[in-house]
């Protein structure tokens, strides 16, 4: 009995815990398209000097960008990515990351 009960808990948990997720993938696509995408390319495979994003695991990718908003110099790139990463919260930053990881 205390089996099936922690299994229904579970699962509506998960059922409810689904649709938040879409959502957060669908508010990092948006930011992803009208700022990420201009340097890291339509892929997130990078262009020019800018790195390769598609692969990163999504610890790495919220590391960087909260690095990057703290204004932590991290390498060549760091002018350009720190104003782009200023104003973005917590969970701007995890929607963000969760689309190139769930995406690419």
């Amino acid at each position: 009995m205390k089996e099936f009960r922690m299994a229904t808990a579970l699962a509506a948990a998960l059922l409810c815990a689904a649709p938040a997720a879409a959502q957060d993938i669908d508010a990092g696509a948006a930011q992803y398209k009208s700022t990420c995408r201009n340097c890291h390319g339509p892929t997130a495979k990078g262009l020019a000097s800018y790195p390769k994003l598609a692969g990163q695991p999504l610890d790495y990718l919220v590391s960087r960008l909260k690095q990057y908003r703290a204004g932590d110099r991290l390498g060549p790139n760091t002018p350009l990515m720190a104003p782009q990463a200023r104003d973005l919260s917590d969970e701007d930053i995890l929607n963000i990351a969760s689309y190139i990881v769930e995406t690419y």
